[in-house]
C-alpha cells in the first residue's frame, strides 16, 4: 500500500481501537485498484504497540501524535506526513470496513466536477440500516429548538430539521459529510488549514463541510460507494465525557457561525440548553 502512487492516500486515527485496525487495513487494499498510501495516526492509545505492529505489518505508516489532542488534530498530523501533491485524501474511522472498489467510486465522483471538495459514501451499520452521514449545516434556530424540545417533544420541527436526511439512494449535495469516512480534495483541505483543531471531538466534520461550502466547494453524498461501520465507538467507555464534548463542540460551532453581538441572548440560551441536555444524558 505505502510506497505506491501519491495520488490517493487513506488516513485513520486510532485511540484504543486497535481491535478494529486489521480488518480496516485489510479493506483498504480492496477499496481501490490503484496503489494507495495509508497512514495511521495514534492518539496515545493504551494498545499503541499492538496498533503499530498491525499497521507496519500491513505496509502502512504509523504516526505517534505524542498525546491525545483530538480527532481533527490527529488527522492533520497524518496529512502533514503526506507529499503535497497527494490529490485525494480519504479520512476514515478505524472501525469501518471499506467496500470493494469504494475508494475508486468516491474518486471518480470527485473528478466529475472540479468544484467538488469532498465526497462521502453510504455508511451502513451491521444491522443493515444506513447512518445519516450527509446532512444540512445546522442553524442557530434549529440547534436551539432541538436542544430545548427534543426531550419533551419528540416530533418537534427543530429536531426533525436537525435530523433531516434526504433519501439514501441517490447522489446529492449536502451541507456536510460525516468524518467517519469522507474523501477530501487535498488542495482544498490544505488551503483551509485542515480540520479546526479547536474541536477536540465532534463537529470538526460539520465545520469542515461548512468551510468548504463557504469557499465555493461542493460536498457530495455518493451512495454508490459503501462502507460498513462494524464496531462501537472507542468513546463508549466515557460516554458522559463524550456527551459533554459533543455539546461543547455544537455550541462552539453555532456560536462562531452566529457571532453577531445582537445574537448574544440566543447564544446564551443555546449554551444553557445544551448544558442541561448534556447533563441529562441525552444524545444528539
Amino acid at each position: 500500500m505505502s510506497g505506491g502512487s501519491p495520488e490517493v492516500a487513506i488516513v485513520t486515527v486510532t485511540y484504543n481501537s486497535g481491535r478494529y485496525l486489521a480488518e480496516f487495513l485489510d479493506s483498504t487494499a480492496d477499496s481501490s485498484e490503484r496503489p494507495v498510501t495509508v497512514v495511521v495516526a495514534d492518539n496515545a492509545s493504551q494498545d499503541a504497540d499492538d496498533a503499530r505492529a498491525v499497521t507496519v505489518g500491513h505496509g502502512a505508516a504509523f504516526v505517534d501524535t505524542g498525546g491525545n489532542h483530538g480527532y481533527g488534530a490527529a488527522v492533520n498530523a497524518a496529512v502533514r506526513t503526506l507529499p503535497d501533491d497527494v490529490e485525494w485524501i480519504l479520512v476514515c474511522n478505524p472501525d469501518v470496513v471499506l467496500g470493494r472498489g469504494a475508494l475508486d467510486v468516491l474518486v471518480e465522483t470527485a473528478r466529475s466536477d472540479e468544484r467538488i471538495g469532498s465526497v462521502g459514501p453510504a455508511v451502513v451499520e451491521t444491522d443493515g440500516t444506513t447512518y445519516p452521514s450527509a446532512r444540512r449545516v445546522p442553524s442557530l434556530r434549529t440547534g436551539l429548538g432541538h436542544a430545548l424540545f427534543a426531550n419533551v417533544w419528540e416530533r418537534n420541527p427543530w429536531t426533525r430539521a436537525y435530523h433531516a436526511d434526504d433519501e439514501h439512494g441517490s447522489r446529492r449535495d449536502a451541507g456536510w459529510l460525516s468524518g467517519a469516512c469522507v474523501l477530501v480534495r487535498g488542495s482544498a483541505f490544505r488551503a483551509l488549514g485542515g480540520f479546526d483543531e479547536g474541536y477536540f471531538m465532534y463537529f470538526e466534520d460539520v465545520d469542515l463541510g461548512h468551510r468548504l461550502g463557504r469557499s465555493g466547494w461542493r460536498n457530495v453524498y455518493e451512495p454508490a460507494a459503501r462502507v460498513v461501520h462494524v464496531g462501537a465507538h472507542s468513546t463508549t467507555s466515557s460516554s458522559h465525557a463524550m456527551r459533554l464534548a459533543h455539546h461543547r463542540s455544537a455550541y462552539r460551532f453555532l456560536a462562531r457561525k452566529y457571532a453577531a453581538w445582537y445574537l448574544v441572548p440566543l447564544r446564551l440560551a443555546l449554551r444553557l440548553a445544551l448544558s442541561v441536555r448534556a447533563r441529562s444524558g441525552s444524545g444528539s
